[in-house]
């Protein structure tokens, strides 16, 4: 793909009509702030920081929620919430590049799979409306959480109260803050994917938003079926072609999976996106 077409792509990023679905791989460059140590967000470095730095069994290491389902059972459900608490909202890390990018540009709809904050830290400062997934909850059928931001602080709101008109931040899979809520174990997927199926884990008004829309694809990979069937089913009604994935190396079975749900891939990495978006910003 020419560089125009690709910056023909970000240009729609800022008029709403592609969405942002970003992954672990956009935090490719944050540290922690005192140790220098990059921060955990795919799931080899994330299963090898919740067993306190040692790697665990290879059917464990599979993927994360294969993982924490196996230190919930041994230890119970708030020892992965508390982990993925400490980890994200009580320690200090750098900026990502891509999120200030992100704040430059405003997009309107941003979805985001990491469990980290920076993407509410880059709306910190601005009214926004946050929703986060939940899972295993009783009381109701819906798998969403919704909080809109005035600028300083949350408070809680439903579909029907919320000012649908402000940039939507949609966290599948939770974050520490407001309140923190985690979809982690193979038991929350299971959940919250059943949900999503049933039409549950997203709100009436992102249902209608989310109409014809293209999505780009950074920081995400396509080889686990977890995430794919998330994917799936938070982008359902998108255009066609659905989008583009920023994928450097794309293995066979990306390829034959982006081939299917009609996404071309971009093969470029993150730095050299981000290149090219930031030179757009400041030009």
């Amino acid at each position: 793909m020419a560089h125009s077409d690709l910056q023909a792509i970000i240009d729609k990023i800022s008029t709403g009509d592609v969405v942002p679905y970003l992954g672990p791989g956009v935090l490719f460059d944050v540290k922690h702030a005192v140790t220098g140590d990059a921060m955990p967000a795919d799931s080899d470095s994330l299963i090898i920081t919740m067993n306190r730095g040692r790697p665990m069994a290879p059917k464990l290491m599979y993927e994360f929620p294969r993982a924490a389902m196996n230190q919930e059972l041994k230890r119970g459900r708030r020892f992965v919430e508390q982990f993925l608490t400490k980890l994200y909202g009580e320690q200090s890390w750098t900026r990502s590049a891509l999120h200030d990018w992100l704040k430059e540009i405003n997009p309107s709809y941003v979805i985001d799979i990491n469990r980290d904050t920076q993407l509410q830290d880059s709306f910190d400062s601005e009214p926004h409306l946050l929703i986060q997934g939940v899972a295993r909850i009783g009381g109701t059928d819906f798998r969403y959480i919704l909080n809109e931001h005035d600028g300083t602080s949350y408070h809680a709101v439903t579909a029907e109260t919320a000012n649908v008109d402000l940039p939507k931040l949609f966290k599948p899979l939770g974050s520490p803050a407001p309140q923190p809520t985690y979809i982690a174990s193979d038991a929350d997927f299971v959940d919250y994917i059943t949900e999503l199926m049933g039409g549950f884990g997203v709100p009436s008004f992102i249902k209608d938003y989310r109409k014809g829309k293209q999505y780009l694809f950074l920081g995400m990979r396509f080889t686990r079926d977890t995430e794919r069937m998330v994917m799936s089913d938070i982008t359902y009604d998108a255009a066609e072609p659905a989008g583009w994935a920023l994928i450097a190396e794309p293995t066979d079975k990306e390829r034959r999976y982006c081939k299917k749900k009609n996404i071309e891939i971009i093969e470029m990495d993150m730095p050299a996106f981000l290149d090219l978006a930031l030179g757009a910003v400041a030009a």
